[in-house]
């Protein structure tokens, strides 16, 4: 019997990636002059947005670009990210049912906190990690080993969902049921090279399993 149910954030509880390539590539091209495409950002992925620009990022001052990063964020936040109402009615369904909901992110705390409140979010969940409370970002198991340990959940009664192969990847080395979703109009995976368990592409067909299904 399924107890809690742990996200990713970006392009799984929000269609926050057209935000973080326009933060991103606004960063590279003012500090590098490099005109980046959206997927060569994705490939950058893992690390926190201080991560990746610590490490991509070839321009000396690169606590400089860290705050243009955060500064692009906020600012277009509202022209760029939307609330849905169709997740907002699952986390609400999950919550009425006494499920405990957590974040695994590979997002730094600061970026996550804007997109919280800003699709008022903030106080759903029962556990958020973040890229900055690990050591080993996704596909590394270690963020949502540390979800169920701090939501005192066994691995057999949590489900961890998520958009890319590197959020299946840890689910499944955490030995979680594993659901990969497509149903956000920005998704980091088209396709999963190691199989989920079960794959989404409508919010509402994924409540509707929830509730004729015995997971919980």
């Amino acid at each position: 019997m399924i107890k809690a149910i742990i996200f990713d954030f970006d392009g799984t509880l929000a269609n926050t990636l057209p935000i973080c390539f326009y933060a991103f590539k606004k960063v590279f091209k003012e500090f590098d002059d490099r005109d980046y495409s959206s997927d060569e950002i994705k490939a950058m992925f893992g690390p926190s947005e201080t991560g990746i620009i610590r490490e991509n990022l070839s321009h000396i001052n690169k606590e400089q670009a860290i705050e243009l990063y955060y500064k692009a964020y906020t600012e277009h936040h509202h022209e760029l990210v939307k609330p849905n109402v169709e997740m907002d009615e699952l986390l609400e369904y999950l919550k009425s049912r006494g499920i405990k909901l957590g974040i695994v992110t590979g997002k730094g705390t600061r970026s996550l906190d804007i997109s919280l409140q800003a699709l008022q979010m903030g106080g759903l969940f029962d556990v958020i990690i973040t890229g900055d409370d690990v050591i080993d970002p996704k596909p590394h198991p270690e963020g949502v080993i540390k979800a169920l340990s701090l939501l005192g959940i066994e691995k057999e009664d949590a489900m961890f969902l998520g958009d890319s192969d590197a959020d299946i990847q840890a689910g499944k080395q955490a030995n979680v049921y594993t659901v990969g979703v497509q149903w956000l109009p920005d998704f980091h995976s088209s396709e999963f090279s190691v199989e989920p368990d079960s794959i989404f592409t409508s919010v509402r067909e994924f409540i509707e399993s929830l509730k004729i299904g015995v997971k919980i």
